[in-house]
């Protein structure tokens, strides 16, 4: 046995359409992990390759499979693979070989030895495209800016979790983004480590500029349900409150238009819009977040999962 720890070890990679990766990255996780004790679960989410075939094919022991009844993206994909895994420390990484299983053992020593609950990859020299890179940057950036931690690679699906911290993530809709945030409000400590990065080996990038838009959505809402869930007039308060000031004082300046200047304040239709877009702005966000909260209270309150499982296999085999 591995003489950093004797524990079991749980990989959760999700895949989608990573047929031509898949192969390749079993063998590597092999060569890196010679001497541990491991388990890999391999989340297939509604590929329409042969992805599922390849990893059956292989007929390997160490090697779950968990087949989604549909596409559910990367971070219910993730919680499947999470809530599935039986190993003491938990370990996410992607499916299209960027990430080098060679770091998982320098990573272990950390979260091991040094006792952090969450290590966490810094890629270095970065093998993606503009369009891959400049979203990163500027969703990094925003989380550095609005929550204060000062995490350089949020983006990095390079971890290692202690198993009672992946446990409690609870993750919905796309917030595997915050995946380190979430551990991070959750108390833990959490340790960077450089990382190696290499360039695609098949496939195609699933990221696009949208991610931006998704990734500030996704961080208001985690920062109101983290910080505002039980004291939501803090939020909403202030808001309202400044709004009523700024109210009353277009109404004053209306009121010395018309009676100091008399002046016709009815011909004034951008005022009108000016006012629905701020209303229509905060309704529509309150509206989300209001959502939002229901489906997680629908899911937590009945003990439901927000995903479907079609069948589970272990070397091959149904389980």
């Amino acid at each position: 046995m591995h003489p950093v720890t004797s524990s079991l070890l749980s990989l959760v990679i999700p895949l989608y359409n990573e047929a031509d990766n898949v192969g390749l990255l079993t063998q590597k996780i092999h060569e890196a992990l010679a001497g541990y004790e491991y388990q890999i679960i391999y989340i297939d989410d509604f590929s329409t390759d042969a992805t599922q075939k390849v990893i059956t094919d292989m007929k390997d022991d160490k090697v779950h499979l968990i087949v989604l009844k549909k596409n559910y993206g990367q971070s219910l994909a993730l919680a499947a693979g999470i809530d599935y895994a039986k190993g003491e420390y938990i370990i996410t990484m992607d499916g299209d070989l960027q990430n080098d299983p060679s770091d998982i053992p320098q990573m272990l020593e950390y979260a091991v030895n040094q006792d952090f609950d969450l290590v966490t990859g810094i890629r270095q020299k970065r093998q993606d495209s503009l369009i891959k890179k400049i979203p990163s940057k500027i969703a990094n950036f925003l989380v550095r800016r609005v929550t204060q931690l000062d995490i350089k690679d949020n983006g990095c699906a390079l971890k290692i979790f202690k198993r009672e911290v992946a446990k409690d993530l609870n993750l919905y809709g796309e917030m595997h983004r915050f995946i380190t945030l979430l551990a991070h409000l959750e108390g833990a400590q959490i340790k960077q480590v450089p990382v190696k990065h290499h360039a695609r080996h098949s496939g195609v990038s699933k990221y696009g500029l949208e991610r931006v838009f998704k990734v500030v959505a996704d961080m208001m809402l985690l920062l109101f349900i983290r910080k505002y869930f039980q004291r939501p007039i803090h939020l909403f308060g202030i808001f309202g409150f400044f709004l009523i000031i700024i109210g009353v004082f277009i109404n004053i300046y209306l009121l010395i238009v018309k009676f100091g200047f008399g002046q016709d304040i009815g011909t004034r239709p951008l005022l009108i819009f000016g006012l629905m877009f701020i209303m229509a702005g905060i309704q529509l966000f309150t509206i989300g977040i209001v959502m939002e909260l229901l489906i997680r209270t629908y899911y937590e309150s009945q003990q439901k999962r927000p995903y479907r499982i079609r069948k589970i296999s272990v070397g091959g085999k149904v389980a």
